[in-house]
């Protein structure tokens, strides 16, 4: 029998139509990008179970690393199929078969020309801009990059609204390594140089710092990388950070707050920092829609990294059941199955939280204190 495992270089060399590649991963992990041509089957391991897998095709697995993928395929050989596992999964892809050349003229002009990006992502940037004036003469401002679609794609949103030069402004591409592995530290690199982003990148041992932590290690990673942020942005002569969260993001905090933290939160376009004084965090994403994103990525062939810190960038993630979901992941899936019975539901969240009306409010904070309808009653 033929090895369990299939090279690159050997998956290249059979006809599309005489395999069929398959993601084992989340469909979350799906979504941020996937090897050209793979295809999700969820019920997979069910299907084969009672026979409903038809036999005569060839199957390939892959999962991130080929660890989960590779067990997966070994039980389906043991059902009879004729499976194996791509060696390195797509972890493994992506080191061999991303290349990254120089494609920023491309790519610019798509934001330039087509009319589809320009109406959704730059036309956008440029409203929230606008609309919040998170951008004032003189500024210089730290334009944060996680390796992630959405600060990609912020940093050539800036650099074409400097092109127009209606407002003159600095800015400074920065990366913030908190511990990556080889392989998202190099994709970070590939992409910045692809996209024309010339990019500042200093190291930080925040993952490190909390891998030990059993109690919301997310949260305290988030808290430490803003203030690393905060702190080189500073050193560096910037008065503002810019982060990458787009209207998705916006919503489902809003969200978050009120199912799981009870409290009516949302995600402000801008804020000053309590804690690195003259320093102003702006969001330009905030009127970006995700789906759209996704779709300028894809068009593009592009793939950026997801999450890549030590709780995720591993096999355990590629759970296809997607039993491993995060809170965010959970509020997510719920704004889009409210979505089929109420296509304005993400509008209607974002409008909520500019159209609140504290007359028929119980109660609510402004800095730090409590103010009830009873003190007006």
């Amino acid at each position: 029998m033929e090895n369990i495992e299939i090279s690159i270089e050997e998956l290249t060399d059979i006809p599309e139509k005489a395999r069929i590649l398959i993601d084992v991963r989340s469909g979350v992990s799906f979504e941020y990008g996937t090897i050209l041509g793979a295809v999700q089957m969820p019920d997979l391991m069910q299907r084969s179970a009672s026979g409903e897998l038809p036999r005569e095709e060839r199957y390939i697995l892959f999962c991130m690393h080929g660890r989960e993928s590779c067990l997966m395929a070994e039980t389906l050989r043991e059902r009879g199929y004729n499976a194996r596992s791509l060696e390195g999964g797509y972890a493994g892809w992506l080191a061999k078969c991303y290349f990254t050349a120089d494609r920023h003229e491309e790519i610019e002009d798509g934001i330039r020309k087509n009319r589809r990006w320009h109406s959704k992502l730059f036309s956008r940037f440029a409203k929230a801009v606008r609309t919040y004036e998170l951008i004032q003469e003189g500024d210089r401002i730290a334009v944060c990059i996680s390796g992630g679609k959405d600060s990609m794609l912020m940093a050539k949103l800036f650099q074409e609204l400097q092109r127009h030069r209606r407002i003159c402004f600095e800015t400074v591409f920065l990366v913030m390594d908190p511990g990556y592995n080889e392989l998202n530290r190099m994709l970070i690199e590939q992409n910045a140089r692809m996209l024309g982003v010339s990019v500042e990148i200093f190291e930080t041992g925040i993952f490190d710092a909390v891998d030990t932590v059993e109690k919301s290690p997310c949260y305290l990673c988030a808290r430490m990388r803003r203030g690393h942020l905060y702190s080189k942005a500073k050193e560096l002569g910037c008065n503002k950070i810019a982060l990458g969260h787009h209207y998705d993001d916006v919503i489902e905090t809003t969200l978050m707050g009120m199912l799981w933290g009870g409290q009516i939160q949302g995600m402000m376009p801008k804020l000053h920092s309590t804690n690195f004084e003259g320093m102003e965090l702006i969001r330009p994403m905030f009127f970006i829609r995700e789906d759209d994103i996704k779709a300028w990525r894809d068009e593009y062939g592009l793939h950026f990294i997801q999450c890549a810190c030590h709780f995720t960038d591993t096999c355990s993630s590629c759970r296809i059941d997607g039993t491993s979901v995060s809170k965010r992941m959970e509020t997510k899936l719920l704004i889009k199955e409210l979505h089929k019975t109420n296509p304005t539901v993400e509008q209607n969240i974002m409008s909520s939280i500019s159209n609140v009306s504290l007359n028929q409010v119980i109660a609510y904070k402004k800095d730090g204190r409590v103010h009830s309808f009873l003190d007006e009653y």
